[in-house]
């Protein structure tokens, strides 16, 4: 692991190390509303290569994750459709928090207070390596993208809007 001495310990790296997935720690100073841009900038990586949490919900308010290229956005009207949901809207920061245990910046899929179902953008399983939320603001973990399917259960939707 990379800066592995001054890593942090959160839910994500426990759960990523119980599921056995090998990842690499990285550590930036966090800018608020900095987001991908940032990130991609601070690790000298591709934003696309920098995959957000986005914490959603659907029209019954039933919470759900999506995980997008760092240079696209969501099309919730397209999400919606391939998940067979009248609506999907970004969930309040608050009740993001509420459902993951993660604050926003810091969420990642890993480790969440509750099991959530996970939608992952096709095309991030093309990359050889993403970098992604390790349960921090300022802090990433770099890990190969068919890991998130293989121990989350992540379904594929192509709902990707370039950013």
């Amino acid at each position: 692991m990379s800066k592995a001495d001054n890593a942090p310990e959160t839910p994500a790296t426990k759960f990523l190390k119980a599921h056995q997935v090998p990842y690499s720690s990285h550590l930036y100073a966090y800018e608020e509303h900095g987001g991908t841009k940032v990130s991609a900038r601070e690790l000298n990586v591709d934003e696309h290569a920098v995959v957000k949490t986005l914490v959603f919900e659907d029209e019954a308010a039933r919470p759900l994750i999506v995980l997008m290229h760092g240079d696209c956005k969501v099309s919730a009207k397209e999400l919606a459709r391939q998940i067979g949901c009248k609506k999907v809207e970004p969930c309040r920061p608050e009740v993001a928090n509420r459902h993951t245990g993660f604050l926003v910046g810091g969420t990642s899929p890993f480790g969440t207070r509750k099991k959530l179902p996970v939608y992952l953008e096709k095309t991030i399983l093309d990359l050889p390596l993403i970098y992604i939320n390790g349960g921090r603001r300022g802090y990433l973990v770099g890990i190969h993208p068919h890991d998130i399917r293989r121990t989350l259960g992540a379904i594929t939707v192509e709902a990707a809007l370039k950013g």
